[in-house]
């Protein structure tokens, strides 16, 4: 069973060691103002002006000027080879939604690794920010009121499924698979509405869909009820 380093009830901003546009992680910390970095991403905390809660990762990105910046007892250094570390902060931060940014940006192998990531851990519901897109695994059920004519693209990790409403060219009947059919460059042509057979399939969406993205991955609060 994994540990979790660090458990919020609501958001939890995750930044990693590409370059990142400060208007974007100000947006982030402003949705979700509590900060994990993963490995290098501490350094990158600290130069704008942030403490992280936490450092998760193997620890070869990071400083000897970070660590020494950031208290011992929030340094966690997680030592397996087998995934990356943002994969590591994945399985070790427990929250409604994560906000990842860093992750997306200045080597490609780094992104595709991070998709690779988001479907491998499709339980726990991440969004991450890039420059120009967001990108996030579709839940089952995806609901998204956006404006009309946005890009809306789809691109698949797995084989995989699903019906749509409120697409441009819809997805009912197709075969998604990598190597295959993929969804790019498709368009919003009224209330998007997406149920998916399986895990699989990423959303790619241009960064102005950030605030209705977020609103539509935040699971429900469950309310217990006393009879």
């Amino acid at each position: 069973m994994t540990t979790h380093i660090v458990h919020h009830s609501d958001k939890i901003t995750l930044l990693g060691g590409a370059t990142v546009d400060p208007v974007h992680l100000r947006r982030a910390l402003e949705i979700a103002p509590a900060l994990v970095a993963a490995d290098g991403g501490a350094d990158a905390a600290l130069a704008a002006g942030c403490l992280p809660e936490a450092v998760i990762g193997d620890f070869d990105s990071i400083s000897d000027a970070a660590r020494a910046a950031i208290p011992d007892d929030r340094q966690y250094r997680v030592t397996e080879q087998d995934s990356t570390d943002f994969e590591k902060c994945l399985r070790h931060v427990a929250a409604r939604l994560v906000l990842g940014l860093g992750f997306l940006g200045d080597r490609f192998d780094h992104g595709l690794a991070a998709l690779n990531a988001l479907v491998r851990n499709h339980e726990r519901r991440c969004l991450l920010i890039g420059d120009d897109d967001i990108c996030f695994h579709c839940p089952p059920d995806l609901a998204l009121d956006l404006p009309e004519g946005m890009r809306f693209s789809l691109f698949p990790m797995r084989p995989v499924r699903g019906v749509s409403e409120g697409l441009h060219w819809p997805i009912d009947g197709l075969d998604f698979a990598p190597g295959g059919r993929i969804g790019t460059s498709n368009r919003v042509s009224g209330p998007v509405r997406l149920r998916m057979e399986a895990p699989g399939m990423a959303v790619i969406l241009p960064v102005e869909a950030l605030d209705t993205a977020v609103a539509a991955l935040m699971p429900p609060v469950v309310v217990a009820v006393s009879g």
